[in-house]
C-alpha cells in the first residue's frame, strides 16, 4: 500500500514538473537574448532606419509582415517561407500576393544578426523587434518587445487565405477575426491604427470609390484620378492609407475616419454608426491613449501562439527550413 502511495506521489510530481516545463516554455521575456545575443536590438535597429531612409514605406511594410505572420497559426515566421517545388508557403496567399513585401529588409537584418551572433536569434523574432523599430523610426512609440519565439517548418496558404482580415471586412467580421486569435474589440481599433502609415493598391479600395456613400467627395474625386472604374486597369496603383501623413505614426487614421477619410471599406466600418464609434473619437482627440493601446495590443498580438522550448527551429536563412 506504501509503495502504491509513493508511486502516486511520483507520478503527481512527475505531471506538476511536466506542466511547470510546458509553463515555462511558453513563455517570451524581453531579456531573452541579453547574453546570447547582446548587440541585437543596435543590429537590427541599424539596418531597420538604413531601410526606411531609402524607402519611407518600408515600415509600413516591415510592420505588416509581423501583423501577417501572427494571424496564421502564431508568430513563427512562417510568412517569410518561400514556396518550392515540394512546398507551398504563404506567400502567394491572397492577402499576400503581390501585396505584402520588405523580405530583402528581413534578409539583410538576419545577415547582419547572424554576424554577431550566428545560429541565435529566430526569424519570427527578427520580425517583431522589425516591426517595433519600424513603428520608432516614423516618430511612433517604443516598447520592450518580449523575445523566445523560434521558427516553424511549416507554413499554411489556406490559413493566410482564411486568417487575414480583408479590406472588404465589415465590423462584425473584423471583430471576429481578431477574436479568433485572441485579441479583443480595442485591440482591434488600436492595432488597425497601423494604417496611419503605408499605402493600398486601387485593388483594395476601388469598391469603396465607386460604390460608397460614407465617404469624403474630395478625397474620392482625387484618388479616382488614380485608381479607374476598370478592373484591370490601375490595379497596382497606390494611395496613401492616411493622406495628411502617410510617413509619421500619428493619430491621424482615426482623424480621417471621423471625417469619412478611410481609403479602405474595412478602416472606415470603425467610425460607420457602430460600437466601436467611441473608440475612434477617443484616440483621434488623444493620441497617448492611442499610442499606450496600441503598445499595449502589439504586446498582446505577439503572445499568439509562439514556437518555445524545444518546437520549431532557429532558421539560418528566413526563406526556407534548414
Amino acid at each position: 500500500m506504501a509503495s502504491s502511495k509513493s508511486m502516486a506521489v511520483i507520478s503527481l510530481t512527475l505531471v506538476v514538473l511536466l506542466l511547470m516545463s510546458i509553463h515555462s516554455d511558453a513563455q517570451l521575456s524581453t531579456g531573452f537574448y541579453s547574453k546570447s545575443c547582446p548587440k541585437l536590438h543596435k543590429t537590427v535597429m541599424s539596418t531597420v532606419r538604413s531601410a526606411i531612409a531609402k524607402e519611407a514605406r518600408m515600415g509600413a511594410s516591415l510592420l505588416r509582415l509581423f501583423f501577417h505572420d501572427c494571424f496564421v497559426n502564431g508568430c513563427d515566421g512562417s510568412i517569410l517561407l518561400d514556396d518550392t517545388s515540394s512546398f507551398t508557403g504563404e506567400k502567394n496567399a491572397a492577402p499576400n500576393r503581390n501585396s505584402a513585401r520588405g523580405f530583402e529588409v528581413v534578409d539583410q537584418i538576419k545577415s547582419a544578426v547572424e554576424k554577431v551572433c550566428p545560429g541565435v536569434v529566430s526569424c519570427a523574432d527578427i520580425l517583431a523587434i522589425t516591426a517595433r523599430d519600424s513603428v520608432q523610426t516614423l516618430g511612433g512609440p517604443t516598447w520592450e518587445v518580449k523575445l523566445g519565439r523560434r521558427d516553424a517548418r511549416t507554413a499554411s496558404q489556406a490559413a493566410a487565405n482564411n486568417s487575414i482580415p480583408p479590406p472588404t471586412s465589415n465590423l462584425n467580421n473584423l471583430i471576429s477575426f481578431f477574436s479568433n486569435v485572441g485579441l479583443s474589440t480595442r485591440d482591434m481599433v488600436a492595432l488597425s491604427g497601423a494604417h496611419t502609415i503605408g499605402q493600398a493598391r486601387c485593388t483594395s479600395f476601388r469598391a469603396r470609390l465607386y460604390n460608397e456613400t460614407n465617404l469624403d467627395s474630395s478625397l474620392a474625386q482625387t484618388r479616382k484620378k488614380n485608381c479607374p472604374r476598370t478592373t484591370g486597369n490601375g490595379d497596382n496603383n497606390l494611395a496613401p492609407l492616411d493622406a495628411q501623413t502617410p510617413t509619421s505614426f500619428d493619430n491621424y487614421y482615426f482623424k480621417n475616419l471621423v471625417r469619412n477619410r478611410g481609403l479602405l471599406h474595412s478602416d472606415q466600418q470603425l467610425f460607420n454608426g457602430g460600437s466601436t464609434d467611441s473608440l475612434v473619437r477617443t484616440y483621434s482627440g488623444n493620441p497617448s491613449t492611442f499610442t499606450s493601446d496600441f503598445v499595449a495590443s502589439m504586446i498582446r498580438m505577439g503572445d499568439i501562439k509562439p514556437l518555445t522550448g524545444s518546437k520549431g527551429e532557429i532558421r539560418k536563412n528566413c526563406r526556407r527550413i534548414n
